[in-house]
């Protein structure tokens, strides 16, 4: 008697860990979308200098990508 209470209680407990995780707070991940820099010239070497022609671009910033080295800016998608 003493084992199946022990093993209800162990389900129960199972049972409210799985049930408290999916009622748990949803977080939307933000997606990010990508443009090539219009003012950036030549081949981008610096993720600084690159993020700062973004940013004068109205971007919060933006990265070198690909095989030829490009700026690309980017910022949250709306």
């Amino acid at each position: 008697m003493e084992r199946s209470s022990r093993v209800f209680s162990v389900v129960l407990l199972m049972l409210l860990l799985v049930i408290s995780t999916e009622i748990g707070t949803k977080v939307a991940e933000a997606r990010i979308c990508e443009s090539a820099s219009y003012r950036f010239k030549g081949i981008c070497a610096s993720r600084t200098n690159c993020a700062n022609v973004c940013k004068t671009e109205g971007f919060p910033g933006g990265h070198c990508r690909g095989f030829r080295r490009r700026c690309m800016c980017f910022k949250h998608c709306g």
